[in-house]
């Protein structure tokens, strides 16, 4: 992926995630963006109450991915990383 286009897309996604994240930081939680992969996968990091929270997979999908691909429709899905995964990149 071109870096200008990755920077785009990454600043394209953050925006996205600002529109949810008054939800998420109502009820603890946060999103951090990682990254995008050449495969349009886009990676996060869910803070706070939202890595402990039985709701995480319903707020992901239904909330979180659907924001970014209304704003971004060429991303494949998004998918939320461990605090393992993390420590490994």
């Amino acid at each position: 992926m071109e870096l200008l286009k990755k920077s785009d897309l990454l600043i394209r996604i953050e925006q996205s995630l600002e529109t949810m994240r008054d939800f998420l930081r109502a009820d603890g939680g946060d999103v951090e963006l990682i990254d995008i992969e050449d495969d349009m996968t886009v990676k996060i990091r869910l803070l706070g109450q939202c890595r402990s929270c039985s709701m995480s997979v319903m707020t992901m999908k239904a909330g979180i991915e659907e924001a970014v691909r209304k704003a971004i429709p060429e991303v494949k899905e998004v998918i939320a990383i461990t605090e393992e995964d993390f420590k490994l990149i």
